[in-house]
């Protein structure tokens, strides 16, 4: 992989230094294994797809990593003091679930993140499963898979709903974790099909399936977002690509915001 340009490097220019401070802290606080540390790709670019009940969960994942992973997460974070600096040095791209151009600008950074050979992380139930269930998975992680060629990889974090529940303000320290990685799932034999619904709907739901099978969650068939996230009107936003741009079709209510998976999914009729 050639070296990328500082201007492309638009987040996480401080994930080594965080990730260099943050290990020893969490090592310390948390026992956290690592299981099927074989399925990881050992170069090129990959998707990971974990599942997502605690806040912590945007942590756990990159301090295991041997790679930088650069996650897509909503820009409401940029709001508060506790993450503002934090999410976007351990390589968060803020995206603007209401739509527009900041949606495209992040949308345009994730496929020049993969494209380079780095890792790109995205919660493909949208948002955090307040219940500890599995929800129905978003599309867009399948999307934006077959429009990069990257694999996706199934992620699994246990124990991390305990270490710091819903609603609480401070995690709870000496508990476990497990983060668990699923065998990658290869999208390019459906490269001819990247705008089949049907397909995408296939891919993602192998997805929630090997999740399910890492965690040993109950799984819900619906969104974990709000009802009135799924009818939206239509908007539009673009993926990036070394071929250049693509063209994805996106839907939104006027009032409601959408998941961060949401942006990456296609109209549907």
């Amino acid at each position: 992989m050639g070296e990328e340009q500082p201007s492309e490097r638009e987040f996480g220019k401080l994930y080594p230094v965080a990730k260099a401070v943050l290990s020893p802290i969490f090592k310390s606080l948390w026992r956290v294994t690592v299981i099927g540390r074989d399925n990881l790709p050992p170069e090129g670019g990959a998707i990971f797809c974990p599942n997502h009940t605690s806040v912590i969960d945007s942590f756990m994942l990159p301090l295991v990593l041997p790679r930088r992973i650069t996650f897509v997460g909503k820009a409401e974070y940029m709001d508060s003091w506790k993450t503002k600096h934090l999410f976007p040095a351990m390589g968060m791209i803020p995206i603007d679930r209401s739509g527009g151009n900041a949606s495209e600008r992040a949308l345009n950074t994730a496929a020049r993140v993969i494209e380079s050979g780095e890792f790109f992380g995205i919660y493909p139930e949208g948002t955090r499963a307040r219940d500890g269930r599995l929800h129905r998975g978003h599309t867009g992680p399948a999307r934006l898979a077959l429009r990069t060629g990257a694999p996706i990889v199934p992620v699994g974090i246990v124990g991390t709903r305990d270490i710091q529940p819903p609603d609480a303000k401070m995690p709870k320290p000496f508990k476990r974790a497990e983060v668990r990685f699923g065998r990658p799932i290869d999208v390019t034999r459906y490269a001819d099909r990247s705008d089949d619904r049907l397909v995408l709907r296939q891919i993602i739901d192998e997805v929630m399936f090997e999740i399910r099978e890492l965690t040993g969650q109950d799984y819900v068939d619906e969104y974990a977002t709000k009802t009135a996230e799924s009818f939206p009107s239509q908007a539009e936003a673009k993926v990036g690509s070394s071929n250049g741009a693509t063209t994805v079709d996106v839907r939104e209510t006027a009032a409601s915001r959408r998941s961060s998976t949401d942006v990456l999914a296609p109209r549907t009729t």
